[in-house]
């Protein structure tokens, strides 16, 4: 049996997504046997992040600065406005280093069953965003789960009245699939075959 400390890291590790109790156990036990300089620098790591993460006031994404470095960068496009469910999803498209313009997060989906509606999430902020003027194209970049395409929908039909055009990511994801779980070729061609909605 390990001390309370380490069973208490164990259960704090077991909590994150992709670990289960035998993975976090074997995260601690790694960073015990090297505690001189990993745990070190993972224990100032999480420290810098606690004390300076905030979300950019723009598009919800999570930095360290607000706005935000996507937001802040003049060589953005824009224009161009992807609008996403999470800042999970944000960073998986921007990984593949394919979408030039800037970013909106909902912060999740409509959904019935959970009892999201359209105002608990940032669809006010967004529809502020696209009456500002200035925006050209605005790309639903929604999971395709049924909770993803009501929300694209729905966001299409409230962006209707707007001289934008409104496009979504071509149909080749796996339905049910998350884009944070998408490798960068399904991205990418996602990407590129994006259509007009309605």
């Amino acid at each position: 049996m390990a001390s309370q400390e380490i069973e208490a890291l164990s259960a704090a590790l077991a909590r994150l997504p992709g670990l289960g109790p035998r993975s976090a156990r074997r995260a601690v036990l790694w960073l015990v046997k090297r505690r001189e300089t990993a745990l070190g620098q993972l224990l100032q790591a999480l420290t810098a992040v606690q004390d300076t993460l905030v979300e950019c006031h723009v598009c919800g994404n999570v930095d360290t600065r607000d706005p935000c470095g996507i937001c802040a960068d003049p060589r953005r496009d824009a224009r161009q406005l992807c609008v996403v469910e999470d800042v999970a999803d944000l960073w998986a498209l921007d990984r593949a280093k394919l979408f030039t313009g800037r970013y909106h997060v909902l912060g999740g989906r409509l959904s019935a069953l959970e009892g999201i509606r359209p105002e608990d999430l940032s669809i006010g902020r967004l529809i502020e965003r696209v009456a500002q003027g200035g925006i050209d194209e605005v790309v639903l970049a929604m999971n395709a789960t049924l909770e993803g395409q009501t929300t694209a929908h729905y966001l299409a039909e409230r962006l209707e009245a707007y001289p934008v055009r409104i496009t979504q990511l071509a149909h080749g994801l796996p339905v049910g699939g998350e884009l944070d779980y998408l490798d960068e070729g399904t991205l990418a061609q996602a990407l590129r075959a994006r259509r007009p909605v309605g």
